[in-house]
């Protein structure tokens, strides 16, 4: 546990004792209840997440790898195909919305084939501060940070920490222009 928490290089084998973890068959559930059933999927969610807030909603289907190793706060909203390759933690603030199809993923692998033997892999979490805005088919590589209120564009790959209060775009994704009063009597930033 020591070589995941401090991002070095680990193996599926070593990985094993994690899979009690693992919410693979209460995720299969969630994602085939009835909309009509909300009170079971609120439920459902509380069993899977490590926590979740008040008034989150996650439309089905999601995907995790573990679903334990994800902390929602209040007021999130995630769009459909929401993907979390939570191998360590991912930690979303409050007031939070995801677009369709977005990925967040903690875990990367080597570059040379010989490191990736067993499945070889290292992992990081990721932070989503509060009121940040993720675009669609966006993906937040492993140890990323996104800053309070800032707007992520749909398509964008974000390999590095984004500062609050900023729009960033693109792959790999960067600070476009910041985020100013001027916002308020838009309809939308441009997110790309």
């Amino acid at each position: 546990m020591d070589r995941i928490r401090q991002g070095l290089v680990y193996t599926e084998s070593e990985a094993s004792f994690k899979d009690s973890q693992r919410r693979t068959d209460l995720i299969f559930e969630y994602n085939h209840t009835p909309p009509r059933e909300t009170d079971r999927r609120k439920s459902l969610l509380g069993a899977i997440l490590g926590s979740v807030g008040e008034r989150a909603v996650l439309l089905p289907p999601f995907h995790a790898g573990f679903g334990s190793n994800v902390h929602i706060g209040d007021d999130f909203f995630g769009n459909v195909n929401l993907t979390f390759v939570d191998d360590v933690d991912i930690r979303i603030g409050d007031g939070v919305m995801i677009a369709p199809s977005v990925t967040l993923t903690t875990t990367g692998h080597p570059v040379h084939p010989a490191r990736r033997v067993d499945y070889g892999r290292f992992s990081e979490p990721i932070v989503i501060e509060d009121k940040v805005w993720i675009g669609s088919n966006a993906v937040v590589l492993p140890g990323v940070r996104i800053g309070y209120g800032s707007v992520i564009g749909a398509g964008s790959v974000v390999s590095r920490d984004i500062p609050p209060m900023v729009v960033a775009v693109g792959t790999p994704c960067r600070v476009l222009r910041p985020i100013t009063d001027d916002d308020l009597t838009t309809r939308a930033a441009v997110v790309g």
